[in-house]
């Protein structure tokens, strides 16, 4: 079992597995966690990119492997070539300073973390962005798996709204406890449930993630409460009275209050919601042409992405 220490390995740092000899050089750090860092990495043979997991406990990382077993073979059953099924790419150590690191490869989305994208596409990719997560958790779930640590950092979010997790770390196997966990995502600690790994975690910690991202100052105040006055009132309050929730206002209050069946029918209530024509907004004073121009071309993708989402 490796311990605990710091890795703070540079871009241009070449990882060569010891048992397989896959060869990766990394281009930059993805994030980092409790239990492992993550890396954009280039295969030297293929010059591919992907995402690669380091682990500091090897019991920890073989769960993630398991994880991503999973999925992997669930996909195969269910035959779909609509996307990548290659979620683990290779398994194998790497030899520094006389340690033995386990790591892992798996699949990467070109894109950027889900709070960067939003920012400058506009919050209206929520929509797509939406859904796609809720997809992916819905293959975790069907597999058996709760993602736990879910947060806008493990996130990331392609062109067109396609959306892959990063980190794995926390992901508990359906009645268990789960394993990692962020503050402001968990329900625990808004004294709205326990910590037990099942698909209505994921649903809170979703909708918090929804409200994070479109009230962030109400959420902080209401978070900055003695933890004994915290509770999902706070949370249902801030649904029904912030305008930027309004479009979601009916499914979050079901995510927080845990009343999906399962998460096919979270996806299902999402999916109608998105298909609803958004509100037109008022003219207001002349606009210059280059906005007009990029909104339209926002507009123009996130039609597209909305059109290649639902049809799947």
């Amino acid at each position: 079992m490796t311990t605990s220490f710091k890795l703070n390995l540079p871009q241009g740092t070449l990882i060569t597995g010891r048992w397989k000899g896959g060869r990766y050089l990394i281009q930059r750090l993805l994030g980092q966690g409790a239990n492992g860092v993550v890396y954009l990495v280039k295969q030297v043979d293929s010059a591919r990119l992907y995402a690669l997991k380091m682990g500091f406990d090897t019991v920890d990382i073989q769960s993630e492997i398991n994880v991503l077993k999973a999925l992997q073979r669930q996909g195969k059953r269910l035959g779909s070539a609509k996307r990548d099924l290659t979620y683990l790419v290779e398994v194998d150590d790497y030899s520094l300073q006389g340690r033995e690191i386990p790591f892992y490869v798996m699949r990467y989305i070109k894109g950027e973390p889900l709070r960067v994208f939003l920012s400058r596409r506009g919050s209206q990719w929520l929509d797509v962005a939406g859904l796609n997560l809720l997809r992916q958790l819905r293959s975790l779930h069907v597999s058996g798996w709760v993602f736990g640590d879910l947060k806008p950092e493990n996130v990331l979010v392609g062109s067109y709204g396609e959306v892959e997790l990063i980190d794995y770390g926390g992901v508990s196997g359906m009645g268990r406890s789960v394993k990692q966990f962020t503050e402001w995502y968990d329900r625990g600690f808004w004294n709205a449930g326990g910590r037990t790994a099942e698909a209505s975690y994921d649903w809170f910690s979703f909708a918090v993630v929804c409200i994070h991202l479109l009230a962030e100052q109400p959420l902080k105040q209401a978070a900055t409460q003695l933890p004994q006055m915290r509770s999902s009132s706070d949370l249902l309050n801030l649904i029904r009275t912030e305008s930027a929730l309004e479009r979601y206002r009916e499914w979050l209050r079901r995510a927080v209050e845990g009343e999906f069946q399962d998460t096919a029918e979270a996806c299902l209530l999402w999916k109608e919601l998105v298909l609803r024509p958004r509100p037109e907004v008022k003219k207001k004073a002349a606009t210059p042409v280059w906005i007009i121009s990029a909104f339209a071309v926002s507009v123009t993708l996130l039609i597209y992405s909305l059109y290649l989402a639902l049809r799947f």
